[in-house]
């Protein structure tokens, strides 16, 4: 007979849900899901539309849990310090949250420093259609991070719960796609 102990269970159970998260997300090459949504910049709301901002350049789409908790404020300060560059790469930067408008109006402002969009998701498709929840909370993003070339596609993805990695690890991405332009 099999007997569990504690720990193992935990193990197990915890490497379940870090495989399920990880096979959850979209993929490389994948086609990202087109959407709109009000979003707000500098305390103003307006509507997003991925397929303009693509028509631009690349996007760097960031999910993000809660606005003004710690970690989500910290994060969009990073994207925010980084932002000239991610511009200067011809790449706009927008952050998704379940959060309502009126939040995202000032987080624009407090935390994202008037430097990129925040898209409000309040129905959670957009973290849906991405395969961007929380698994044990679906109406709630997980912080993902999704790099989309200008031909719409996933060009790159990076899932964690480090902050600072997320800004970093697009950035590089974005510099990528501009090298390989310049080629």
């Amino acid at each position: 007979m099999l007997r569990w102990r504690p720990r193992t269970v935990l193990v197990v159970l915890s490497s379940a849900l870090a495989m399920s998260a990880s096979y959850a997300m979209l993929r490389l090459g994948d086609k990202a899901p087109l959407f709109t949504t009000e979003a707000a910049l500098g305390g103003k709301s307006f509507q997003f539309q991925l397929s303009r901002a693509l028509a631009r350049g690349p996007v760097v789409l960031y999910f993000y849990p809660k606005a003004f908790t710690s970690g989500c404020t910290y994060e969009a300060n990073l994207f925010a310090q980084a932002s000239e560059r991610f511009q200067s790469l011809g790449a706009t930067v927008i952050g998704v949250s379940n959060d309502d408008i009126e939040t995202l109006k000032r987080f624009s402002v407090e935390a994202c420093r008037n430097k990129f969009a925040v898209g409000a998701d309040q129905g959670a498709w957009i973290i849906r259609a991405y395969k961007a929840q929380i698994a044990s909370r679906p109406d709630m993003a997980d912080r993902i991070s999704y790099v989309i070339g200008q031909d719409g596609k996933i060009v790159h993805v990076h899932h964690g719960a480090n902050p600072e990695g997320h800004v970093a690890a697009t950035l590089k991405a974005v510099e990528q796609i501009q090298r390989a332009a310049t080629r």
